[in-house]
């Protein structure tokens, strides 16, 4: 039986405590390590109260908007045909979309060099907000590799 036509069964993410969100649910489910979703919880938690006193705005919109500045519209795969191996690019499925986001802001906010990783997020999430920041610069250069590859859009399938 194939089983590329067959959808995967999605599993259900139960929403924070604080704001009764799954987004945030699931951020905090990819930042936790060896299953300590406590500790994953003070330290976004941390994040958004360091976001509101630095901002003077509501942090979890902060962080929504960060995370649309994120999400990817467009990311190449390759394809082969005929012995040559060419980046295709396609859309984003919106569950990919979500998930390269929070994946993305994680991931460079544990490459910054503040202290903690509270801090480290804060500041993620921060430039992501106003549009600068490795995460942002991600999104970009997958875009402009996608632009670039354009004229091989046609063996997308």
């Amino acid at each position: 039986m194939s089983r590329r036509r067959t959808k995967a069964d999605q599993k259900v993410i139960e929403p924070d405590f604080k704001f009764k969100d799954v987004v945030v649910g699931k951020f905090i489910n990819c930042l936790m390590y060896d299953g300590k979703k406590q500790t994953a919880q003070t330290i976004f938690y941390e994040a958004l109260d360091t976001i509101q006193t630095k901002l003077n705005t509501d942090a979890f919109k902060v962080f929504q908007e960060a995370l649309d500045n994120v999400k990817p519209e467009v990311e190449v795969k390759s394809r082969r045909v005929g012995g040559v191996t060419y980046q295709v690019p396609i859309e984003v499925r919106p569950e990919r979309r979500l998930s390269l986001g929070i994946k993305w802001i994680i991931r460079y906010s544990r490459d910054r060099n503040e202290k903690s990783m509270s801090s480290k997020l804060a500041a993620e999430i921060m430039d992501a907000h106003k549009g600068t920041g490795a995460s942002i610069k991600k999104k970009e250069d997958i875009r402009k590799m996608a632009e670039a590859n354009k004229a091989f859009s046609h063996y997308r399938w």
